[in-house]
């Protein structure tokens, strides 16, 4: 089996081409540091059966080459593998095609477990409890010498634990309009374009573009995502309060 590993951090790429490549022996890993580096590896070479895609890379958005890879070689899983946990970009990555998402933050035990999976052709996708309180309520790591294998994983979440990449954003930090937040409000509780423009008395393509930029803030590309994100960054911050009626009133 032959893997391209795609990711731009350079501790983190040796650290996971060993992990798979302890994995199962018969498995060849090719690193990638970009996209141009994946896009080279492809062109030389037609036989790989598996990409694993970091997010989080220099010279390109990980979401806009995992478009890229399904256009270009449908028959060919890509798998995210990425410092985010975030379960908006669980869903996106899953609607682009991706066959599974693994969370570098995982335990390193479930690390382990769910590179395994996508390694033997399954799909592993997240509980959608992730963030912080996933990471806080990991197994304590078995007491007794570390194998070699297990050094790499503990660095492996260390890495993506210490990074800045998608870190969850405050509500207060969206910097939304208050008309945005009360389109927000209205789209959480699942009313259509033209019902929110009717309680708002404005027309359904100012709501419209309202809507693309709540979306935008969020980062999310549909309601669903945009459900997801709120309640990620509720689970955050609990003591925001955000609440889907508008001026708290029902």
């Amino acid at each position: 089996m032959k893997v391209l590993l795609i990711d731009d951090h350079p501790l983190i790429l040796s650290a996971l081409k060993t992990v798979i490549e302890g994995l199962n022996k018969e498995v060849v890993v090719v690193g990638a540091d970009s996209a141009a580096a994946a896009r080279l590896a492809l062109q030389q070479s037609d036989d790989f059966d598996l990409v694993l895609l970091d997010l989080q890379l220099g010279d390109a958005s990980g979401f806009d080459v995992l478009d890229e890879f399904r256009e270009s070689y449908p028959a060919l899983p890509v798998v995210v593998i990425s410092a985010s946990d975030r379960a908006s970009d669980v869903i996106r990555s899953i609607d682009q095609g991706a066959m599974g998402f693994v969370p570098k933050r995982n335990s390193t035990e479930l690390l382990a477990q769910a590179l395994k999976l996508v390694m033997a052709g399954g799909i592993y996708v997240p509980p959608m409890t992730l963030g912080q309180e996933a990471v806080a309520s990991s197994p304590t790591p078995a007491k007794g010498p570390a194998t070699a294998q297990q050094n790499k994983l503990q660095q492996i979440q260390q890495e993506a634990l210490a990074s800045s990449y998608q870190t969850t954003t405050g509500l207060e930090g969206l910097s939304l309009t208050p008309r945005q937040t009360d389109v927000l409000a209205l789209l959480l509780q699942g009313k259509p374009n033209k019902i929110i423009a009717r309680e708002l008395g404005v027309s359904v393509e100012t709501i419209k573009d309202h809507v693309a930029a709540v979306l935008k803030a969020l980062g999310v590309g549909s309601r669903t995502q945009a459900v997801l994100a709120v309640g990620q960054l509720v689970q955050k911050q609990p003591e925001a309060h955000f609440s889907t009626w508008r001026n708290g009133q029902p």
